[in-house]
């Protein structure tokens, strides 16, 4: 997901950047004023308090400020990212935002500044108001609205320095150029940016196999629990001996000793443009505990997909599984391969549906020969890398 805060002074052109990002990106545009002017016209609940509070003379709070960008955000599932312009405008909003961008799974990819001199926003400002009427456009208030962006924004600008994701872009160029500097900024952020997929399906459904091939194509670092578990397993230690018992009884291995390998693969993982994940996260605690890990080292979850394939074909597949090599500890007996496949229902259905719920889960029809499958998901995946690039 590509989110951009785009700053500068009252008459940087800022308006007209966001037209242009909005448009070559497919982003969904973020104003406070506006959202807040959404939300009095639809005098919903957050509007009806904002409301009381502007006729009181107040201002609004960040707290309602953040539950309606919030309400926005998670409304606009579709959306390849969002703009925000002017936001964050304080020391604290800038915290704010990126507490809501954990909470959401996702992060602010930078922070572009429009440098404009004082006396030209002025003068472009007091040009606009020979014809925009505005009462705003006079040189008094146009000063003080300078002074205020430069007392509240500066510190908000040193907030992103201090994480690297400032740049700055010379205002003062034609508006062609602004575009090719601006643009010029979000690819090298985002070829700088990790692909990770979550690759969801029951039992049977053809992760592994699937998995395994796409990380190949799309040179990502294959990340699955059993091998990493199955390695325990083989060189006999105690966590491997553990492993074995939870195994043969259809059991899923405790948390702690998952998110231990997984970590380790992704502090090793050198020179990878991604990561697909398979059978992790099983859980709805696994998948706070992803977020988490994928956000301390920078990351985010860029692509959920789910390959459906039906029960009756599931417990097929998974009886045919049993009489070869690859055959899985839950495969050997009808009555585990039905106890796998519930507990995926009652435990990792519940994944899919919070995933689906702040992003959108691609469904991926598992039938048919490896390579119809392996083509849809891949589809998908070069779907998704472009619109990140």
């Amino acid at each position: 997901m590509l989110n951009i805060a785009l700053f500068g002074p009252p008459g940087a052109g800022k308006g007209t950047q966001s037209e242009f990002l909005i448009k070559k990106y497919n982003l969904y545009y973020i104003s406070t004023g506006g959202l807040l002017r959404k939300e009095l016209a639809d005098k919903s609940k957050l509007g009806l308090e904002a409301q009381s509070i502007i006729a009181s003379g107040g201002l609004v709070s960040d707290e309602i400020i953040v539950q309606i960008m919030e309400k926005t955000i998670t409304e606009n599932p579709d959306a390849n990212g969002f703009l925000f312009d002017g936001f964050p405008r304080t020391y604290i909003q800038a915290y704010i935002l990126e507490g809501l961008m954990i909470k959401l799974n996702t992060s602010l990819t930078c922070l572009i500044s429009l440098n404009v001199p004082e006396e030209e926003s002025v003068s472009r400002l007091l040009k606009r108001g020979e014809t925009s009427g505005r009462l705003d456009d006079n040189e008094t208030v146009i000063r003080n609205r300078l002074k205020e962006y430069n007392e509240k924004t500066l510190p908000v600008l040193e907030f992103y320095k201090e994480r690297g994701m400032f740049f700055e872009v010379n205002g003062l160029d034609t508006i062609e150029n602004v575009n090719f500097e601006i643009t010029k900024i979000i690819k090298h952020q985002l070829r700088n940016k990790l692909f990770n997929i979550v690759l969801f399906g029951y039992p049977g459904s053809g992760r592994g196999s699937q998995g395994k091939s796409l990380a190949k194509k799309f040179e990502l670092e294959y990340v699955a629990t059993g091998p990493m578990l199955d390695k325990e397993i083989a060189q006999g230690t105690p966590i491997g001996n553990k492993i074995r018992v939870l195994y043969e009884n259809g059991q899923l291995v405790p948390d702690e000793i998952v998110v231990q390998l997984i970590e380790k693969k992704l502090i090793n993982s050198k020179d990878v443009k991604g990561f697909i994940f398979k059978g992790f996260p099983r859980t709805l605690v696994q998948s706070y505990i992803l977020d988490g890990l994928l956000k301390k080292h920078g990351a985010s979850i860029s692509k959920i997909i789910e390959i459906e394939v039906p029960p009756l074909e599931l417990i097929s597949r998974l009886d045919e599984r049993s009489k070869t090599e690859n055959c899985m500890p839950y495969d050997n007996s009808t009555s585990k391969i039905v106890k796998r496949l519930q507990e995926h229902e009652t435990k990792t259905v519940p994944v899919i549906t919070k995933y689906n719920q702040l992003h959108e889960v691609i469904k991926i029809n598992g039938m048919g020969p490896f390579d119809e499958v392996f083509a849809r998901i891949s589809f998908e995946i070069e779907t998704g890398i472009r619109l990140m690039r």
